[in-house]
């Protein structure tokens, strides 16, 4: 097994999947970073809910996906923007708005993973993460 150079695009990519395999839940290794992102996504109304559980010595994200009554995904789109080759940093004034505001950039910023709603809020730029719609 190899060793995931980005685990944050694989934990989106992980979603992804399971969103077209229609599976109520996806796991995948944990992290604080996972665990932030996925938090985001749960105040966001994106997924369901997630849970950190601990299985021997490793923690596994647990990532309940969240779909409508017409079995759409609650996730049209997520796509990672900065990436381990390119990262991209944005200035307060640049954050970037998703769909004119429907949907979410997660950053990671000096006050920790925010929306980008809640970085211009707080007045911070930082390393956009990804998008979701």
């Amino acid at each position: 097994m190899s060793a995931v150079t980005d685990p944050i695009a694989d934990m989106l990519t992980r979603i992804r999947n399971g969103i077209q395999a229609r599976h109520p839940r996806v796991d995948m290794p944990s992290s604080n970073l996972k665990a932030e992102v996925a938090r985001i996504l749960k105040e966001e109304g994106y997924i369901g809910n997630f849970k950190v559980a601990e299985e021997g010595k490793k923690k596994v994200l647990k990532v309940f996906l969240k779909y409508g009554n017409d079995g759409a995904s609650a996730i049209a789109h997520l796509d990672r923007v900065s990436k381990p080759g390119r990262r991209v940093y944005v200035g307060v004034n640049e954050v970037p708005r998703v769909l004119g505001g429907l949907g979410v950039s997660i950053l990671t910023t000096p006050r920790g993973v925010l929306t980008g709603k809640a970085a211009r809020k707080a007045g911070v730029g930082g390393e956009v993460l990804c998008t979701v719609s």
